[in-house]
C-alpha cells in the first residue's frame, strides 16, 4: 500500500485535507471541485485527466505542507514566546469601538472593526472570508463584503467548514488591494499560494486569522439541530456565537419568528466530537501566517455583561501599521499586554501544540502520512512537559492508530470527472 502524499487526493485519503480551498484557487486547469462531505468537511475532487503530472495544487496544500520558517523571530535566539505561539511585534487586548459591531461579532469584534476600516479608510476593494449560505445557513459560503451592512451580516464565528481560499482569484484579479480572514490553516494556504503568484501577493492587502481548536464538519451542526428537535427545512438563520460574549448558539425558525438556543459551552462541547483529523494535528491554532491574529481574552472573562473582547497579535509590519491607523481612526479600543496574557487565556490551544510532537512521532512510527511542519519548534515545545505527559502523548495517539485504523487510507472519498 502506497505510504507517501503525491497528490492531493493522497492528501484527502489519508485524513490530510484541512478544507481551506487553497487547492482549487491554484488549479488553472479547472481540476480540482469542492463538496462539503458532511461527516467529514470539505474535500476536493480531482479530475485526474487533466492533471497529468501538475502539482501545482499539493504545493499550496497546508494538509502536505506548512512552512512559518519565515514567520520566526530573525535575531540569533528566538524568544520563548517565538517558540510557543510565533513571533509578534505587538500584543493587545480590546473589543470594536462601535458597540453593535462588538456585541454582534464574536469576543468583541475587532477583525470585523479591522476589515470595516481597511473598507472605508485604506480603500480596499473587498472583504473576502466565511459567511452562513442564506439558502443553507447549517452550510457556509465564501463571500466578498463591501460594506458596513454586508461585515455585520457575516460576522461571527461559524463552527462548521469552510473553503474561503476558495475565493482568492477574485483577490487576485480585483482592482485594488483586499482584505482576507480565515482559519489559521486558511492564511498558511493563501502565504504558500501568494508566494507562488506575485500578483496575488500584491493584491492581499491584509491577511486576518482568528484563534482556532478546529473545524467542526456539518454532521456537528445537523446534530445540535436534532438536540433543538429541529429540522433543516425550518431554519431561516443560524449563529454559533455574538450577541454578547461569549454568545449562545442560537437558531432562528419560521422567517424568524420563533427561536431555539443553547449556551456556547453546551454546544462547543458538542461540536469537539465532529473535529476533524488533520485539526488534530494542528500545530497553528493561533495563526502565524497572518498579518494579525485575534481571539478570546478569556483570561479577561467574568461572566458579567461584557460584551466580548480579544486579544491582538500583531505580526507583521504591514499589520502593526494598519493596526495604528484603525487605533487612531476610532475603529479599535485596545490596551498594550504582556505575553503571559496569551497563555492565560489559550492554555487549551498551546497544550495541544506542545503535546503535538509525540502524537506525530507515533503516527510515523505506524508508517501513517503526516504533514510537513516547518518553523514551528515543535520539537523544543514538547520536550519540555513532563515525561509522563510525552509518553501519554505517544501511547494514546497509537492507541487511535489502532482503535480508529488509521493505517488505512479512506479510500476514494471523492472524485471528479
Amino acid at each position: 500500500m502506497k505510504r507517501s502524499i503525491r497528490t492531493i487526493r493522497d492528501v484527502v485519503d489519508w485524513r490530510l485535507c484541512a478544507g481551506c480551498g487553497a487547492c482549487y484557487a491554484a488549479c488553472d486547469k479547472g481540476a480540482i471541485t469542492l463538496e462539503d462531505m458532511e461527516s467529514l468537511g470539505i474535500r476536493p475532487g480531482c479530475d485526474e485527466t487533466l492533471c497529468a503530472d501538475c502539482a501545482e495544487c499539493l504545493a499550496v496544500c497546508p494538509g502536505y505542507e506548512v512552512n512559518a520558517e519565515g514567520a520566526m523571530n530573525e535575531q540569533q535566539r528566538p524568544l520563548e514566546t517565538d517558540h510557543e505561539f510565533g513571533h509578534v511585534l505587538e500584543l493587545w487586548e480590546g473589543y470594536a469601538a462601535d458597540p453593535v459591531i462588538r456585541r454582534q461579532a464574536s469576543s468583541g469584534g475587532i477583525l470585523s472593526a479591522l476589515a470595516l476600516h481597511c473598507l472605508e479608510r485604506e480603500r480596499m476593494g473587498f472583504v473576502l472570508h466565511a459567511g452562513m449560505d442564506p439558502g443553507k445557513p447549517w452550510l457556509n459560503r465564501t463571500f466578498q463584503s463591501r460594506s458596513r451592512r454586508e461585515i455585520l451580516a457575516r460576522g461571527g464565528s461559524r463552527y462548521s467548514p469552510a473553503s474561503p481560499c476558495d475565493g482568492l482569484r477574485a483577490v487576485e484579479e480585483s482592482d485594488s488591494p483586499c482584505v482576507f480572514i480565515g482559519k489559521p490553516c486558511d492564511t498558511a494556504g493563501a502565504t504558500m499560494l501568494r508566494r507562488r503568484r506575485p500578483e496575488l501577493d500584491r493584491k492581499l492587502g491584509l491577511v486576518l486569522a482568528f484563534f482556532c481548536a478546529g473545524t467542526p464538519s456539518t454532521r456537528g451542526t445537523l446534530d445540535l439541530l436534532e438536540s433543538l428537535e429541529v429540522t433543516c427545512d425550518r431554519v431561516d438563520a443560524l449563529r454559533y456565537r455574538g450577541e454578547g460574549w461569549p454568545g449562545d448558539f442560537k437558531v432562528l425558525l419560521e422567517n424568524r419568528t420563533q427561536e431555539r438556543s443553547l449556551a456556547y459551552m453546551k454546544s462547543w462541547g458538542r461540536l469537539t466530537r465532529y473535529v476533524a483529523f488533520r485539526c488534530r494535528l494542528c500545530p497553528d491554532g493561533l495563526g502565524r501566517l497572518s498579518d494579525i491574529t485575534c481571539g478570546d481574552a478569556w483570561e479577561s472573562f467574568r461572566n458579567d455583561g461584557d460584551a466580548g473582547r480579544s486579544i491582538v497579535l500583531v505580526r507583521t509590519p504591514r499589520g502593526r501599521e494598519i493596526l495604528r491607523r484603525a487605533i487612531d481612526a476610532g475603529y479599535l479600543n485596545l490596551q498594550p499586554i504582556e505575553a503571559q496574557a496569551v497563555f492565560s487565556a489559550q492554555p487549551d490551544l498551546l497544550d495541544a501544540r506542545r503535546q503535538l510532537f509525540g502524537r506525530l512521532l507515533a503516527l510515523r512510527l505506524f508508517q501513517v502520512p503526516i504533514p510537513r511542519f516547518r518553523g514551528f519548534s515543535l520539537f523544543y515545545s514538547w520536550r519540555r512537559l513532563p515525561f509522563t505527559i510525552q509518553i501519554r502523548s505517544i501511547l494514546g495517539t497509537m492507541r487511535r492508530i489502532v482503535q480508529r485504523r488509521l493505517r488505512r487510507r479512506q479510500g476514494n472519498v471523492l472524485s471528479a470527472g
